[in-house]
């Protein structure tokens, strides 16, 4: 979290790259992991940030809350995608905002929206600036004159909880750990943890539709929203409070996913529960991933719920540092019962699909299992992904969701398609995937790219490498997303796999809500 005047961070964030500077992966432990692929890299160190003057003065009534600082704009200026990253590698902040605004009060907010309307500048909400699709970075629309980015950092509280419905109200702007924390000291839970749950909001996660802990039933934040507050340029959407409704259609759904183009989600009630006190895991081992990939097919459609089900391919074990093989991960976690009986029948399932379960089943997590060890090298991906960019490796990722039907013919189509363009593109690569959400009818594939880039040709390769993914998607009957939003990056398939009176109502709803277009033009709709 930054705050004005001298930019001070609570812990040292990485201006560029991912998370915390002093968590950063040193180039060593990452040379060690690519040179088998790429061979040695030579290191590069990143360039000073240039960051462009503001176009505009701080209108009057925001100044106790609103900054042109270089250097809260330079953190201000994008989120966290390769291309995003290689900018502010190389030192190119001018997409950075001319005025970053952090209210502290839902009043703050209205008159931040109404001062942008009277200016003519742009709003593009801004929860942790994690976004790897594009979608935090500020744009001027038509008839802009300038770009305001609007932090929720200091709404982060929890401000109530009913413990007899096990529900919590929030403030959108609360990040991770904090919320967790919070919660925590009352005995609950929302167990929502994507891999940027250090770095990312509440708000966020309700704005992208984001996945989170859980690999099986309530994998996305949507599950989880009770009701939602949020602030448009016209007024306050607020929706009513019910563990269910049949009346219509659902209002909470208009907000969730709509990626601060509608208006600024500013409080929700949300579903929380007990901190689990029983866990049970264990890993399988499949030499064959078609095997591997029936075997999670049939226990996700068991009826036992794991909390986490996540398949990795044997390369993507192989680059994790897990092993060799395929490998399921799974785990069960309660608040109110011991688990043996569903990890022994989900074990006894893959065993029947030809894995092998050779550390046996665990209560809690154990050192040295493979679930330990893939969990670690999850949490430090993104910084894995910053060391690479040093050592002039492009290395990314897609996701997408399908059916159980359409899976192996898009796996192929995908790898192949990819394996080809880095050929074409880099000289060669490498492919991986894992599953990280299953459901009775489809799993979740998450692609890994990695090539060798050329010096100055980053972004130009990675674009090309990014169409032959969406292409590929779309073509063999995947989402062009799961979990990780539309933005901007994701906008041309979106723009295909939705209904064209879908989009078409979407525009008339952003008409109402907004009228002079001030929310992320161009995100999700023109």
């Amino acid at each position: 979290m930054w705050m004005f005047g001298r930019l001070l961070p609570v812990t040292k964030r990485n201006l560029w790259g991912w998370g915390d500077v002093d968590a950063a992966v040193s180039a060593d432990e990452t040379q060690a992991r690519v040179e088998p692929f790429f061979g040695a890299s030579e290191l590069e160190a990143s360039a000073a940030p240039r960051v462009p003057p503001s176009k505009v003065a701080v209108p009057r009534e925001l100044e106790a809350f609103a900054s042109t600082d270089e250097l809260a704009r330079a953190a201000h200026a994008m989120g966290k995608a390769y291309p995003d990253r290689v900018r502010g590698f190389r030192g190119d902040f001018s997409s950075a905002p001319d005025l970053v605004v952090m209210p502290r009060t839902e009043h703050e907010l209205t008159l931040t929206l109404e001062a942008a309307e009277r200016e003519r500048l742009s709003v593009t909400p801004f929860g942790g600036g994690s976004s790897v699709v594009g979608g935090v970075e500020p744009k001027a629309g038509p008839g802009h004159r300038g770009t305001l980015s609007l932090d929720l950092a200091k709404l982060g509280r929890l401000l109530e909880l009913d413990e007899v419905s096990q529900v919590a109200r929030l403030e959108a702007g609360v990040f991770g750990p904090a919320l967790e924390q919070q919660l925590g000291l009352r005995g609950f839970t929302l167990r929502h943890y994507p891999q940027s749950f250090e770095f990312s909001t509440l708000g966020g996660w309700i704005a992208t539709r984001a996945g989170g802990h859980f690999a099986t039933v309530l994998t996305h934040i949507d599950e989880l929203v009770h009701s939602v507050r949020m602030v448009t340029p016209r007024g306050l959407f607020e929706t009513k409070r019910f563990p269910a409704s049949g009346a219509g259609v659902d209002p909470n759904r208009l907000v969730i996913g709509s990626e601060g183009t509608l208006g600024v989600i500013t409080e929700a009630w949300m579903r929380v529960r007990p901190r689990p006190t029983f866990r049970a895991g264990a890993s399988v081992l499949f030499e064959d991933f078609t095997q591997a990939v029936q075997a999670t097919r049939a226990i996700a459609q068991s009826g036992l719920s794991p909390s986490n089900c996540r398949l990795l391919d044997a390369q993507e074990a192989m680059i994790n540092g897990v092993g060799f093989s395929s490998v399921l991960v799974l785990g069960f976690e309660s608040a109110d019962h011991p688990l043996d009986a569903w990890i022994d029948r989900a074990v006894t399932i893959a065993e029947a699909h030809g894995g092998t379960c050779p550390k046996g089943k665990t209560s809690g997590a154990r050192p040295g299992d493979a679930g330990e060890s893939w969990r670690a090298s999850f949490l430090k991906g993104p910084y894995l992904q910053d060391a690479m960019i040093r050592l002039g490796i492009i290395a990314d990722t897609f996701e997408t969701a399908c059916t159980w039907t359409a899976f192996p013919a898009l796996y192929e189509a995908v790898t192949n398609a990819m394996r080809e363009g880095l050929q074409r593109v880099c000289g060669g690569g490498l492919v991986t995937c894992r599953f990280t959400h299953v459901y009775p009818d489809g799993p979740a594939p998450y692609f890994t790219f990695l090539g060798r880039a050329k010096r100055g040709g980053e972004l130009e390769q990675w674009g090309e490498l990014k169409k032959l993914a969406g292409d590929a998607l779309a073509k063999a009957g995947g989402t062009i997303t799961h979990h990780h939003a539309v933005g901007r990056t994701h906008r041309p398939w979106y723009d295909l796999e939705r209904p064209p009176l879908f989009a078409t109502a979407l525009r008339a709803v952003k008409r109402e809500l907004d009228p002079a277009g001030l929310l992320n033009p161009g995100v999700l709709i023109d």
